[in-house]
């Protein structure tokens, strides 16, 4: 008897578990992942490397992995922020696996790390179906890749806890139509907030540090309607507690059914933090 077996979904399945292996990881170690999805050219390592910067000058322990098909050039460029920095080359795999993300960090991620950010393959395809062990996904987009981008790549802006807008101060100049682009973050992700960021000029950057901070707290309230429609993506994401994972089905307001928020790892929370300012309005967006 022949028996059919999908790779891909096998694929995905053992991901998933190894994601949340490395999530419980990084919990034990107070830790909190920060997935940063986007296409190449967006801007985003130049964003995370003033991000990391920022966080070293606000005394927040922060580190980076950066993924690449080849080459350590993003390592070099992140590392000049003064925070410890890893890479991880693909050998051509067009996105990063738990299993790869958990390999690089043993035996090197520092004691203390409150938050690692690591920045995915430029790719807006294959990495939105892979889980991290992340506890805040961000979707970029720069104000020269078209308006259309989120309804061109609805999983990954779709499964975003936080779309981020990156090199705003040429938005003029290349006739970028922001409302429609809203529109289209609105279409595939309703209610996600959307910042808007430029690494050259400053803008955004410290409320993009505050709201990360914010999210590793725990206060993050948003879940996406594609996420509750995806039962893996759910049922492999837990509070980081022990408690192991929770459906976020409760009464449909992002919270996981018994008033609890995901748990952050009982590090100091970020107001505790030197520099640390809080989340202005225009950060929560349309946060419910």
């Amino acid at each position: 008897m022949c028996r059919t077996v999908d790779l891909h979904q096998a694929v995905l399945a053992r991901n998933d578990e190894n994601a949340l292996a490395l999530r419980g990881y990084l919990g034990d170690r107070g830790t909190v992942a920060v997935n940063l999805l986007s296409s190449p050219g967006s801007g985003k390592t130049a964003l995370l490397e003033q991000l990391l910067a920022r966080a070293v000058a606000a005394g927040v322990p922060a580190a980076a992995v950066t993924a690449d098909l080849a080459t350590e050039n993003d390592a070099t460029r992140l590392a000049r922020s003064g925070a410890p920095v890893r890479q991880i080359l693909t050998d051509g795999l067009c996105h990063l696996e738990a299993g790869m993300l958990r390999r690089r960090l043993e035996g090197w991620l520092p004691e203390g790390t409150r938050l690692l950010f690591v920045e995915n393959v430029g790719n807006l395809v294959c990495p939105a179906s892979y889980d991290l062990g992340e506890t805040l996904r961000i979707a970029l987009a720069s104000v020269t890749e078209g308006e259309d981008k989120p309804v061109k790549y609805p999983t990954a802006f779709g499964l975003a806890l936080l779309v981020v807008i990156t090199k705003t101060d040429i938005a003029d100049a290349v006739g970028f139509d922001r409302e429609a682009f809203l529109r289209g973050v609105e279409q595939v992700n309703p209610g996600v907030p959307v910042l808007e960021t430029s690494a050259r000029s400053g803008e955004g950057v410290d409320a993009l540090l505050a709201h990360v901070l914010r999210a590793a707290d725990g206060e993050e309230a948003h879940v996406p309607v594609l996420a509750r429609e995806h039962e893996r993506y759910l049922d492999s994401h837990d509070h980081g507690d022990g408690t192991g994972p929770h459906r976020h089905d409760g009464d449909g307001d992002g919270d996981h059914g018994d008033g609890r928020r995901p748990s952050s790892g009982g590090r100091r929370r970020h107001d505790d933090v030197p520099g640390a300012a809080p989340v202005p309005a225009e950060a929560r967006g349309n946060t419910p």
